[in-house]
């Protein structure tokens, strides 16, 4: 009998939690399944982390940020200059079921995004499951910006939905920390890939990041993003 991916389990049940309506839990379990990796040294076993442990490691914070958000709070603007909280929202619901179907091999279904805080949850959970499908990282994936391997396919997710979390974090006044070991796994791929997809939309050029940033806040500003500095009251 095949090991359980605890990583995907992880994943969807945050995600039933944030469908059950039960928000707080489903944050407090985001939480505590990232703790033992917040350590500036966290490092996993065996060297670099591949995608399944990012996505394991992305889809509890994505979940615990999503799950804390309230619905007075979804017309807020975010650091995605394009869109609010609910526009972001609405991108990963929508930009998780093409990526899915893209690792499934068929043509996307357009999901309703009219509830975009109820609809995130199933949109995630069904991302995970086809990303964790026999053979999906090594097919071919038609991806909007081309045909690619699909565990390279993988790490634009990662990317993609680390960058977002920022942006809905930011927006709604919450702390995110990914853990570092996460953030230097995405950004390295990110230096690696990115200066193609460069048009203004996809990814904007990349500013400077204040000497205060911390990782993610360094990696945001890599994507285009504008990091506003801490001032510090002495």
């Amino acid at each position: 009998m095949a090991e359980p991916d605890v990583a995907a389990t992880d994943v969807r049940r945050v995600t039933e939690l944030i469908e059950l309506g039960r928000d707080r839990e489903a944050a407090e379990l985001a939480e505590a399944q990232a703790g033992p990796f917040h350590s500036d040294h966290a490092e996993f076993p065996g060297g670099p982390m591949d995608v399944l442990s990012q996505l394991g490691e992305l889809g509890p914070l994505l979940a615990g940020i999503v799950g804390a958000i309230s619905p007075d709070q979804l017309d807020q603007p975010t650091p995605c200059s394009q869109f609010t909280v609910r526009g972001v929202l609405g991108h990963m619901i929508g930009g998780a079921a093409v990526f899915a179907a893209a690792f499934r091999g068929v043509e996307p279904s357009m999901p309703d995004t009219t509830d975009v805080l109820g609809g995130f949850g199933p949109a995630l959970g069904g991302l995970v499951e086809a990303i964790h499908a026999p053979g999906a990282l090594d097919s071919t994936v038609h991806a909007p910006f081309g045909d690619v391997p699909g565990a390279t396919f993988a790490r634009f997710v990662v990317l993609d939905g680390l960058v977002h979390g920022w942006d809905l974090a930011t927006a709604t006044g919450q702390s995110y920390a990914p853990p570092d070991a996460l953030v230097a796994e995405v950004e390295s791929f990110a230096r690696e890939t990115l200066a193609p997809l460069r048009d203004g939309d996809t990814f904007a050029e990349p500013v400077e990041a204040p000497a205060s940033a911390t990782p993610i806040e360094r990696l945001a500003a890599f994507t285009g993003r504008h990091v506003r500095p801490v001032h510090v009251i002495r």
